[in-house]
């Protein structure tokens, strides 16, 4: 097997795993681009590897065949753990490595029994063999821990962290218990696309405590998604023992009762009423299109990881785990029932097979850093909209934005709209208004009130080919989903080569006596961190421009929009074929002095201090509105700037770490020999948005605030 790219490699596995014409006439995921070429040779694989799939049928049919390849795929993940542990011991795989053993009769029936043409899964840092059945070559895998120029995510991403989208394989971020939504999105976009998919996701019995666990569990019930959520318990949370972290019992099964779903447990150390029962269960979940909560008892052979020493286990518990071990106690049961001669075949053929494929990892050259920042970004795509509205109609902001979404909704079937509130009510500030009744639940869902597991179900209907739009009530709430946010959506396409056409609708800004919950400026706090775009529009054309440029944007983009702008008074929006120039700066006034940057509500502020220094003070500024806060394109600007010498800098959020230090920054690297004089950053008091509209009109820039500042500077 000679690697090529990485996406003609995926396309040939597919076309050997998965029969042509299957999928025809339905859209399809996201593809993962090419990652480059090498010319490596790859072992080929025992024979009893040649398939990766089972049905149940076979467990009566040829049951001997069945148990074999389960017990091959079981072996293959052992050894495989534990040659890289060996390895990194030696110094030759970095960072750390986790360890499926014990975890092998769960993982490997499992990913045997899914349909992997269709299914979603995400598996935890013990699915190694879960892994090695769903796609890819060994080498691939090993690749991935030597963190080599064959890794499948080019080095970018350390050990397990990683998947295969083009099969519907999310890689797993190290908030365990965060990816649970991104499946149930996945495969709820499975579902509207018309295949019958069931989700898959693995998480810890330390895991199940947390908040994203119990919102997506909720959800997930609540929208009926065929998602088998497997809790692989063995009894540590790293080393927090099972009396140390739940009070109400340790059978965590039982806790799907009060989501309204089936749950059941299975013993992961008996392989075959394990694999009977998955079987079952994979096939009722599948007619029945209702989760599941299953929890795994499987075994701590090995640490949390290659440092962890185990020594707050019991006095005797580790022999007791490994008289118990699935492994070498299925190779028995085998061995009794007469296939001893294929076992010792199996087990030859597969220990060479490793160490063969160690050998080409090992030679396989280190990552060539060039042109990694080209990955942060997916590339843009070109969307076929309709040239309407063609008449220019009188709107408010709220309303432009609303007009977006209809147009969206009406001509992208692909688009789909949530949040709190968002449907009969029509959202905490009615820009939803009307949507629910003529797209219905299905494109207008109404959502719980679980940020972050709503955000990670619309990542996950992302990554598989749908474009959500998510509204929060207040940009303030978005801090409930910061690890979504910031770690999966933004970091998909750098860590997998997969889009993540996500929009977050965030209504911002103080000046409505909301106090400090409901009026934060954002925009700083998040930009701050890789892989997310920003549009901040200060007009009602610009708020529909946006909203049509971030949805057909193939990343996540933060859509800003000011509560104040959101009625303050109306302008002729139309269609606009340019919409596209949102996301460069828009020149508002035209002078000498110097050079003034702004955005948002700001904007107006700054136009009206602009005319009143111009008139008073025959003082003219180049003025500026920023409109796209992440990408910056600053050229324009920075032209200004070389010939006024002279910079100011407005924004609403706060001073100190605000986003004015960055365009500062920014400017003055290119252009410190042009200046006349220090550049000047206006921002807020760094201080909490406080409520009374005396305190708050003082905390906030105002006209008059900013002319005071501006005044002295003049001389």
């Amino acid at each position: 097997m000679v690697r090529a790219d990485m996406a003609r490699r995926a396309l040939a596995i597919r076309s050997q795993l998965f029969p042509a014409g299957r999928d025809a006439g339905l859209p399809a995921p996201n593809p993962v681009p090419s990652v480059g070429t090498l010319d490596m040779a790859f072992p080929l694989p025992p024979a009893i590897l040649a398939s990766r799939d089972l049905r149940s049928a076979e467990l009566e049919k040829s049951p001997a065949d069945a148990w074999l390849r389960i017990y091959a795929w079981m072996q293959l993940a052992r050894t495989g753990d534990n040659r890289i542990l060996d390895l990194f011991r030696q110094g030759l795989i970095k960072g750390t490595v986790t360890g499926g053993q014990g975890n092998e009769g769960l993982v490997v029936p499992l990913a045997l029994l899914a349909d992997k043409a269709i299914d979603v899964v995400s598996f935890s840092h013990r699915g190694l063999g879960g892994h090695l059945i769903w796609s890819g070559h060994l080498c691939d895998h090993l690749n991935q821990y030597f963190a080599n120029a064959g890794s499948p995510t080019r080095g970018r991403e350390g050990n397990i962290h990683h998947g295969d989208l083009s099969f519907r394989s999310l890689p797993m971020i190290s908030h365990l218990g965060a990816m649970l939504s991104n499946v149930a999105g996945a495969t709820d976009s499975q579902r509207r696309f018309g295949r019958p998919a069931v989700g898959f996701t693995f998480f810890g019995d330390g895991a199940s405590s947390t908040g994203d666990v119990h919102e997506t569990l909720n959800l997930a019930s609540l929208l009926s998604l065929p998602v088998i959520f497997v809790i692989e318990n063995n009894g540590y949370a790293y080393s927090t023992p099972l009396s140390e972290q739940f009070a109400a019992g340790t059978e965590l099964w039982r806790r799907a009762a009060g989501y309204g779903m089936e749950g059941l447990m299975v013993d992961a150390t008996d392989v075959e009423a394990c694999t009977r029962t998955l079987a079952a269960t994979i096939e009722r979940v599948r007619a029945t299109s209702r989760p599941v909560l299953l929890e795994a008892r499987t075994l701590r052979l090995r640490g949390h990881a290659a440092y962890d020493t185990c020594d707050y286990m019991l006095p005797g518990e580790a022999d007791g785990y490994a008289a118990r071990d699935s492994l070498p106690a299925f190779r028995r049961r085998l061995a009794a029932a007469g296939h001893e001669a294929k076992l010792v075949a199996i087990d030859a053929e597969i220990s060479a097979f490793v160490e063969a494929c160690i050998k080409v990892s090992l030679a396989t050259p280190k990552p060539d850093p060039a042109g990694m920042e080209d990955g942060l970004f997916a590339p843009p795509t070109t969307t076929a909209w309709e040239a309407s509205p063609a008449t220019p109609t009188p709107l408010n902001l709220a309303q432009a934005i609303t007009a977006g979404l209809r147009k969206i909704l009406t001509e992208r079937p692909e688009s789909i709209v949530l949040g709190q509130d968002i449907g009969t009510y029509g959202g905490a500030f009615k820009v939803t208004d009307g949507l629910l009744k003529k797209f219905g639940r299905s494109r207008v869902l109404n959502t719980p009130l679980a940020e972050s597991a709503c955000t990670g179900y619309a990542i996950g209907l992302a990554i598989n080919g749908h474009r959500p739009i998510e509204e929060f009530q207040f940009a303030d709430f978005s801090t409930e989903a910061v690890t979504q946010i910031v770690l999966n959506a933004a970091t998909y396409h750098f860590r997998s080569g997969t889009a993540c056409p996500l929009v977050l609708r965030l209504p911002c800004g103080g000046g409505l006596t909301f106090g400090s919950f409901h009026s934060q400026e954002l925009e700083s706090f998040f930009l701050s961190m890789p892989g997310l775009k920003a549009l901040y529009p200060s007009t009602p054309q610009d708020a529909f421009d946006a909203i049509l440029a971030a949805f057909d944007d193939n990343n996540p983009v933060i859509l800003f929009e000011h509560k104040g702008l959101y009625r303050r008074g109306r302008a002729p929006v139309a269609w606009n074929p340019h919409y596209r120039e949102v996301w460069t700066p828009r020149h508002l006034r035209t002078g000498d002095f110097a050079t003034f940057v702004t955005y948002g509500e700001m904007v107006h502020l700054a136009e009206e201090a602009c005319d009143y220094l111009a008139a008073e003070y025959d003082t003219k500024f180049d003025l500026f509105d920023l409109r796209a806060l992440s990408p910056l394109k600053l050229d324009a600007i920075a032209a200004s700037l070389a010939r006024t010498g002279r910079l100011v800098v407005l924004h609403e959020g706060r001073r100190t770490h605000g986003f004015g230090a960055e365009l500062v920054a920014r400017l003055t690297e290119t252009q410190f020999a042009s200046l006349k004089a220090a550049p000047i950053r206006i921002g807020a008091l760094d201080l909490p948005v406080p409520f009374a509209p005396e305190l708050e009109h003082v905390y906030r820039p105002s006209k008059d605030a900013i002319i005071e500042q501006l005044t002295p500077w003049l001389g």
